[in-house]
């Protein structure tokens, strides 16, 4: 019997994260905590394993409220800096774990990150102090396994640019959504929990609003739906809860589920 999934929502704002900066937008002013998000990024744990998904430019600030010690591999969805801008902040796990660190990417999103982070993938004269990154590469028809459990890769599109979840035993983790063909939603069918993006009410181009995630979160039918990648202009963190389906939530920066 596989062991339980342990998941801890290091971030659940969007790119700019809530506050934004120089933002006087009421929810931006909120003192509830449920209100202050960092970037898009879920923490796995089972047994003696622990895996991220997205390391966004809070990658540093999350892992220390998370009191996380040990670091087996980071999944990236896509290579948007909000998702990727942390990756620096590995250096502490390549010093204490002694290797380097597992990164499950699609090949394109490699490509971006060796140019933005060039000195990481230097093959000569390599910085002694830089992160170290074990590259492996994966796609939509892929699945593979991490500490004993198995990961189906899922793949959507966010506008044109194609992104990827995870589903982890019953767990299905998707960001960045638009659309999603029905080939890959087959994949997620029978998942007791999923996490999707809804960006705000208002239609968006790239993400899936409210309306929509509560379309899909419907036509997939799990036991429980959390909402993340959320826009200040979702509105007060609270009263959006109080709207929804009775198995969906509004996720939280610190919310721990257990599967």
């Amino acid at each position: 019997m596989n062991s339980a999934l342990k998941v801890t929502f290091l971030g659940t704002g969007t790119s700019q994260g809530i506050p934004v900066i120089g933002s006087t937008h009421p929810v931006c002013k909120s003192e509830n905590f449920k209100d202050k998000r960092l970037r898009v990024s879920v923490l796995l744990q089972w047994e003696n394993n622990s895996y991220v998904i997205d390391c966004g430019p809070d990658f540093r600030q999350q892992l220390l409220r998370a009191q996380v010690t040990q670091l087996d591999g980071i999944l990236l969805t896509h290579e948007h800096s909000d998702h990727t801008a942390g990756l620096d902040d590995i250096r502490p796990f390549n010093f204490m774990q002694q290797r380097p660190l597992p990164f499950y990417a699609h090949k394109r999103v490699f490509n971006s990150l060796y140019d933005r982070f060039a000195y990481i993938f230097e093959t000569e004269n390599k910085y002694p102090g830089a992160p170290s990154v074990e590259e492996i590469e994966i796609t939509k028809d892929d699945t593979f396994t991490i500490g004993g459990k198995k990961v189906t890769v899922i793949e959507a599109y966010h506008d044109t640019l194609p992104v990827l979840g995870f589903r982890v035993d019953d767990f299905v983790y998707l960001t960045d959504v638009k659309t999603i063909a029905e080939e890959e939603i087959e994949k997620i069918k029978g998942a007791k929990v999923v996490v999707v993006n809804a960006l705000r009410e208002e239609p968006h181009y790239s993400h899936f609003n409210l309306s929509e995630a509560l379309s899909f979160i419907e036509k997939v039918q799990p036991q429980k739906a959390y909402l993340t990648h959320i826009s200040h202009l979702m509105g007060f963190h609270d009263e959006v809860e109080k709207k929804l389906p009775q198995n969906v939530h509004l996720a939280y920066d610190t919310l721990t589920i257990s599967i």
